[in-house]
């Protein structure tokens, strides 16, 4: 099996997302599909020898959407066009509104009435064509494979506005006007309806880019070109066609471009802060590992080759896809487009909600003709267009995977990359945590050298050295903050250790934590975790990834420490990039946080459907209150809630 993540293009809504991820779904060969509204991405696990991405893109293309498959394609290229495209038909559409405004409520006078009619009906035409052609294209091949989306709704509100006011304008006073009964046209309710949703589009793109700006900063660690030393020159080449086994020379100030191993006599500081948080430079001699996206900050050598150490020099070995920064960029990538739980009754939702929508349409407009009878169509029609536009499923869609994508980009921003999202939920569950002692909540001390005593006046000899320090290993920085931090969260802490109970004690003691194990072995710390959670608890493991393996695996969450060039992004759930043990109340706070954030926007997506449909269908008027939302309004508040929704999750940034 193999598991990509595609960029797909053409999706809007959350029916959009819910028809993209059914299709691929059904495909033969497709296992599982997740896809993202919030980052145009599908996460898609297929059997190679029964499908193809060329054959998923075929699928897809024929209900209107694009997944990118070709490698030369620049997605990012492609949505800045669309982009341009989509200020430019938002400009455009406001010049036609506003024309149609200007006639409807007379700040243009035109002496005949159906002579501006007809100018507002020709604005409005080319309104349809030139700005809002696509609405209509994706409606009818929707249509086409028997599903529906936003762009149904939009297609249906404005084509039904639009024809009832061009059959008003050339038969509205023979028709209405000789049974007594005023007649409008309400081309500026089509008008508007496109402006407004094309403005919350693209009010959502800036939105949206914000949400994406970790993973941008990522991308933008790693240098364009690669100085490469070839038959004793060196000469500038782009990355990609950087292979294993070149040479290549950094320069002070500039980023290390692939992963390698250092060799020559030059000794480089580099700043590995990205990949541990830690800000200290740390040298690297011949042999040593280096990786792709950190610093040079300088460079020394022997006193013969002082000329040499201006700049060092590395051998690659991991390059393009497979460095560490790579993986850890698709790693932050398939965790923003992954799904929390509470996505998929979302998505289910999603599916027959444009249906459902177009149902209460039609109930309205009965509802209306009902209670009213032949006078009342032009009211019964309002509603029902109203109701289509107000109820684009927007505003659902984006709740869940804009907070998850700030949630999780602010986290790889700390250091902390969380494996998904349904890992970044149950981490706000956690009430009990078991954290190994050796090389997770302690380092070893450097041994004390020996020692020797020597006169002045005699020849130097040797004596007995002093007993040296035995490596007497310590808490790591911040160990004992981390630990009353997590307590202070509500969490109970159990230290399990090798040692005998002596020592176990003094440094569960030191590290200020009440529970510990002595002298255990890896069944050992499993057997703590299922008694743990046989309590009820949800439970977390922290360890090296390695001989805690068991635990790992069985905790509700597991998380692994790491260094770096040993990620172990196989092993846990959530990644602890460094030393720093103060990342886990942290990434526990974060989850709380975006969790909420989660719950606070899917909340309000639901309640404004909830109050704005019965508004929009005249429910108002059964309580004797001659009020009522009209299209025009729809639209704005339509486009409005979609973009509050991406704006709340964006406080993430300054709150988490």
């Amino acid at each position: 099996m193999t598991r990509k993540t595609f960029a797909v293009l053409g999706m809007m809504c959350a029916g959009c997302a819910a028809n993209v991820e059914k299709r691929l779904k059904q495909a033969d060969g497709v296992a599982s599909v997740a896809v993202n509204l919030a980052t145009r991405t599908a996460l898609i696990e297929y059997d190679e020898q029964q499908t193809s991405p060329e054959q998923l893109k075929e699928t897809l293309g024929k209900i209107g959407y694009d997944l990118v498959v070709e490698e030369e394609r620049n997605v990012e290229a492609i949505e800045r066009q669309t982009y341009t495209a989509l200020r430019n038909k938002v400009g455009l559409s406001w010049l036609f509104a506003l024309l149609v405004m200007a006639l409807s409520m007379n700040w243009i006078h035109i002496s005949s009435r159906d002579a501006q009619n007809q100018l507002m009906l020709i604005l409005a035409l080319l309104n349809i064509v030139y700005c809002g052609r696509q609405f209509y294209l994706n409606a009818w091949r929707q249509l086409m494979h028997r599903s529906a989306n936003m762009d149904t709704l939009v297609a249906l509100s404005t084509a039904i506005s639009f024809l009832f006011s061009t059959f008003n304008t050339f038969w509205g006073q023979s028709y209405w006007g000789s049974q007594g009964i005023e007649w409008h046209t309400y081309f500026d309710a089509s008008v508007m309806i496109i402006t407004f949703v094309l403005t919350g589009r693209l009010l959502e793109e800036r939105a949206k880019h914000g949400t994406a700006s970790a993973i941008r900063a990522l991308m933008g660690l790693q240098p364009k070109t690669a100085h490469l030393v070839d038959a004793g020159q060196v000469v500038d080449i782009p990355l990609a066609a950087l292979q294993p086994g070149d040479t290549i020379e950094v320069r002070p100030g500039e980023k290390i471009p692939v992963d390698g191993t250092v060799v020559g006599d030059a000794v480089a500081y580099i700043d590995e802060s990205m990949m541990t948080g830690e800000s200290v430079a740390i040298a690297k001699r011949q042999g040593d590992k280096v990786l792709a996206g950190t610093l040079l900050k300088e460079v020394a050598g022997t006193e013969q080759k002082k000329a040499e150490c201006q700049t060092f020099r590395f051998r690659a070995e991991e390059v393009g896809q497979k460095t560490v920064l790579a993986n850890i960029i698709r790693m932050v990538q398939e965790a923003q487009g992954s799904k929390a739980p509470v996505q998929h009754t979302v998505d289910r939702i999603a599916l027959i909600f444009v249906p459902a929508v177009c149902g209460i349409a039609i109930m309205t407009f009965l509802a209306w003709l009902l209670v009213g009878g032949h006078g009342y169509l032009p009211q019964a029609i309002l509603s029902a267009v109203s109701v289509l536009v107000i109820a684009c499923p927007c505003a659902m869609g984006l709740a869940t995977p804009t907070a998850l994508m700030v949630g999780i980009g602010k986290a790889a921003q700390k250091n902390i990359l969380i494996k998904d999202a349904t890992a970044l939920e149950q981490l706000r569950r956690v009430n009990a945590l078991v954290i190994d002692k050796t090389g997770t909540l302690t380092q070893p001390t450097i041994p004390t050298p020996p020692t020797t005593h020597t006169t002045p006046t005699e020849p130097t000899t040797p004596t007995e050295p002093t007993t040296p320090t035995s490596p007497t290993e310590v808490l790591k920085p911040h160990a004992r903050q981390a630990m009353q931090a997590l307590q202070h969260q509500g969490i109970e802490v159990y230290m399990c250790s090798g040692d005998k109970d002596e020592r176990a004690k003094a440094i569960a003691a030191e590290a200020g934590i009440e529970h510990y194990r002595s002298q255990v072995q890896p069944q050992d710390k499993e057997d703590l975790v299922k008694e743990l959670q046989a309590q009820g608890k949800t439970v977390t493991m922290v360890g090296d990834g390695i001989n805690d393996s068991q635990a790992l695996a069985r905790a509700d969450v597991s998380i692994a420490m790491s260094r770096g060039t040993d990620v172990a992004m196989d092993v846990a759930q959530v990644t602890l990039m460094g030393d720093d043990l103060r990342r886990i109340p942290q990434a526990i706070s974060l989850s709380k946080k975006t969790v909420g954030m989660i719950h606070q926007n899917l909340f309000w997506a639901f309640i404004y459907n909830l109050v704005c449909i019965p508004l929009a269908a005249g429910v108002p008027y059964l309580f004797g209150l001659q009020w009522q939302i009209t299209p025009m309004w729809a639209s704005a508040l339509m486009a409005f809630s979609s973009v509050s929704v991406v704006l709340n999750s964006l406080r993430l940034k300054m709150t988490a």
